[in-house]
């Protein structure tokens, strides 16, 4: 194919390493950081500054803002940022 999918459905991206606040983690290469959380079950990447109240991914495609991470010291949306080897992702983002 063309366009460089598979027909059999699998992801041939290679598998990455990063941490989570400080924890192993892994994900496909290239996919939004924030789907590697949610794939390793991390729903939370940070807190409302209102009521504390958990947050995480929920317009996926970089509109609402509520999944603002850290990565390697910059505040970042995970759902836009593309997972790479070795990236340091924290959770505590702020608008």
């Amino acid at each position: 194919m063309s366009n460089g999918s598979r027909m059999d459905g699998a992801d041939a991206r290679r598998i990455v390493s990063f941490t989570f606040d400080g924890k192993a983690c892994e994900g496909r290469e290239g996919e939004p950081v924030g789907m590697a959380l949610w794939a390793a079950g991390t729903l939370a990447v940070r807190h409302a500054s209102t009521d504390a109240s958990p947050r995480g991914m929920l317009c996926a495609m970089g509109i609402c803002f509520e999944c603002l991470v850290r990565i390697d010291g910059e505040v970042v949306r995970s759902c836009l940022t593309p997972l790479r080897e070795g990236m340091d992702v924290r959770s505590g983002g702020k608008p």
